[in-house]
């Protein structure tokens, strides 16, 4: 397979269009690997442009659990596996390799859907064990990838929630979520929903590359906008930042967050899990080779000398003089514009099971 590793010769140069990881490298579970050898041809071509290809799974199960003190919630749903928005840094590449796929290429090209997840969702919510709490949406692949388009997945979910007023929060870059303010807006006015948009820059050309198939900077911001007009909360996520590359924006981002109707706001540091860190470098050493060094050297600094540490209290913002530096910033810059790191509580007092047609049967 050509992709499997885009040679660092003459190949150097090339990318494959529109999309973020500049290799195909095998999952570290794959005992096989794969190199791409040339073939003496002339190289001077582009790449052909990779499709997109979508499978469909057919979950047993869709709530996810974990017990992370890190993490503001307890369960999550995913409506897709893999994510077209093609996110280099993306801390979610490595779930991809559970699959047999690569964290690179495959990850943003090979992608799943999941139509049956809002019937598995409302089977689950229907059981008698089941105890209601916030239910996160995008902390693991972006539901409002382009592909939701077409396959509307995450907007049966919602409709489910919404049947059984149960509270959910939303992570997207997706400008597509604007198609879904019909049903957040009454769940907003329910105290049901909260939604998070991930700016990582404000620059076009930076974002472009980093993010390639995610919506530009300033469509971010007048999603905020429309959301917040139509009265559904906003949270503007700084994130991630990128030492020496993104985070001299980060009170920039908050402050256009603010003035576009954000009411709280969050950070995270770049996080390099597992396969991430070698595609992130060598997509550095493609783009920023000149900065390259120095963007390593201080992630490093703040991970013990690592390119990452998953200790809980440490993965998600590390240690050290600079993140305790870009957290003094976000603490003075949010305190300056009025936002706050923390949202009201939605409400869990509504929630209802939802009554499968089996229970109604019963009725009669």
């Amino acid at each position: 397979m050509f992709y499997a590793k885009l040679m660092k010769t003459d190949l150097q140069t090339k990318t494959a269009i529109g999309r973020g990881a500049l290799s195909n490298a095998v999952g570290r579970f794959d005992g096989l690997t794969r190199h791409g050898e040339d073939d003496g041809w002339d190289q001077s071509e582009p790449l052909p442009v990779l499709r997109t290809q979508v499978s469909i799974e057919r979950p047993r199960s869709l709530i996810s659990y974990n017990r992370s003190p890190d993490l503001p919630f307890d369960r999550s749903i995913n409506p897709y596996r893999g994510c077209e928005h093609g996110c280099v840094y993306c801390f979610a590449r490595p779930s991809h390799a559970y699959l047999g796929m690569s964290a690179g290429l495959d990850f943003e090209t090979k992608l799943i859907a999941r139509p049956d997840a809002p019937e598995v969702l409302r089977t689950e919510l229907g059981k008698r064990s089941y105890n209601v709490a916030p239910i996160a949406i995008g902390t693991n692949t972006d539901p409002y990838q382009p592909i939701e388009k077409e396959h509307g997945i995450m907007r049966a979910c919602l409709e489910v929630l919404e049947d059984c007023g149960h509270p959910v929060a939303i992570v997207t870059k997706g400008a597509l979520i604007e198609r879904d303010i019909d049903i957040l807006g009454r769940m907003a006015r329910r105290g049901l929903v909260r939604v998070g948009i991930s700016v990582t820059t404000l620059d076009a050309k930076l974002s472009r590359l980093m993010e390639p198939r995610a919506p530009a900077p300033a469509r971010r911001l007048a999603v905020i906008r429309r959301l917040s007009e139509a009265g559904i909360p906003v949270r503007i996520m700084a994130s991630p930042m990128v030492p020496a590359l993104s985070d001299p924006e980060l009170e920039s981002i908050l402050s256009q967050g603010k003035a576009c109707g954000a009411r709280t706001a969050s950070w995270i540091m770049l996080r390099l899990p597992q396969e991430v860190s070698p595609l992130w470098q060598e997509w550095l050493a493609q783009h920023y080779p000149d900065r390259a060094a120095r963007i390593m050297a201080r992630l490093r600094e703040m991970h013990g000398g690592q390119d990452y540490d998953a200790r809980w209290g440490h993965r998600m913002r590390g240690e050290g003089p600079y993140a305790q530096m870009i957290a003094a910033r976000f603490s003075l810059a949010i305190k300056r514009l009025g936002l706050k790191e923390r949202a009201p509580a939605m409400r869990t007092d509504l929630f209802q099971k939802p009554v499968s047609d089996s229970a109604q049967l019963t009725l009669f």
